[in-house]
């Protein structure tokens, strides 16, 4: 029978001591170097790197959120003295009475202006009497 040779030797390997390489993580994770060291310089390029590119590479799902609050148009322009004139689409206006139509169109106004009151409302017609917008004058 042929005879089967066991080595129970370890393959010669570089030895590497392991407390070096923990006391060199622990050194950068604790930022106990100083400045202008190449270990300094090579934390601050590796922050900077991170911050530049991690959002190419990594997606945070920060988008801003699409609000828009009306409906409809609202154009604003100037009465001439000083003060703003909303125009309002009479589509977004849903009240029959006065006080219902004012109350809407405040919760149109608002969110553009702030916190405001309605002065005059001047309904805008066309030539059958049918009311195509608003206009509003306002004043906070």
């Amino acid at each position: 029978m042929d005879r089967v040779e066991t080595n129970l030797s370890v393959p010669a390997t570089p030895t590497v001591p392991v407390s070096g390489i923990w006391r060199t993580i622990r050194s950068y994770v604790l930022w106990s170097h100083e400045r202008g060291t190449i270990q300094y310089d090579v934390m601050v390029t590796l922050i900077l790197i991170f911050v530049l590119f991690s959002p190419k590479v990594i997606n945070f799902k920060d988008k801003p959120v699409e609000h828009n609050p009306q409906r409809t148009g609202v154009v604003v322009s100037s009465d001439g003295q000083g003060g703003l004139v909303y125009q309002v689409e009479a589509s977004a206006i849903t009240g029959k009475d006065d006080a219902e139509i004012r109350s809407e169109l405040l919760q149109i106004i608002e969110p553009i202006s702030g916190g405001v009151t309605i002065t005059k409302v001047e309904p805008v017609t066309d030539r059958n009497g049918r009311i195509l917008q608003y206009k509003v004058w306002a004043e906070k």
